[in-house]
């Protein structure tokens, strides 16, 4: 559901960071923003609820080219992860282009995990969204602290669907790029028609 800003010559893409509460979603954004040169971001939005933020922001990836003339300009959101915001987390999701899961690692966030997942599924659905064919990208967060799943373990009880998925540590901005490098990719190939990127 990318928009086309004809004056400015830009494709705009929606990624949307989507887990459960505390998992790492903001941390990814927030580390992004930091590294992201000042004159290819807009202003960082931080709306506030008891318990979480949901935070967003605009960027102008430099090195991601163009697409038949027009440069891609990409809108990163974080949904609040706690059950009782599913409106919000419906409302954030609205036109989205491309969806990373920031999984909790540890093993008892596994539950939080598939609750969450489950309401991604169910709130793509809803606006007429197949996750299988939405570009999604898995992330496995807090691979730094102990008493965490294996990957492997992660895998099976959470990417059913074989998306790519990359460990991370998004207090330190490990594995914060190669996660959003490839889901840009993959919204970049879906605009594209399924051309390589």
């Amino acid at each position: 559901m990318s928009l086309v800003n004809y004056p400015k010559k830009e494709v705009n893409c929606k990624i949307v960071y989507y887990g459960p509460g505390m998992g790492g979603k903001t941390t990814n954004i927030q580390y992004v923003y930091k590294k992201t040169v000042k004159d290819a971001k807009g202003k960082i939005i931080s709306i506030n609820t008891a318990n979480e933020r949901t935070i967003f922001f605009d960027f102008l990836p430099l090195d991601l080219g163009e697409i038949r003339g027009f440069k891609t300009r990409f809108h990163l959101y974080s949904v609040p992860g706690q059950v009782f915001y599913e409106s919000s987390r419906k409302l954030i999701l609205r036109g989205v282009d491309g969806v990373v899961f920031v999984a909790d690692s540890q093993v008892d966030r596994m539950e939080a995990n598939i609750e969450s997942l489950q309401s991604l599924q169910n709130n793509l659905l809803e606006q007429g969204y197949d996750i299988h064919k939405i570009p999604l990208v898995m992330q496995w967060n807090k691979r730094d602290l102990p008493n965490i799943s294996s990957v492997e373990n992660l895998k099976t009880e959470l990417n059913k669907w074989n998306a790519p998925d990359f460990e991370s540590v998004a207090t330190d901005g490990s594995g914060v790029f190669e996660t959003l490098k490839m889901i840009s990719k993959l919204v970049l190939m879906n605009l594209r028609g399924g051309l390589s990127a």
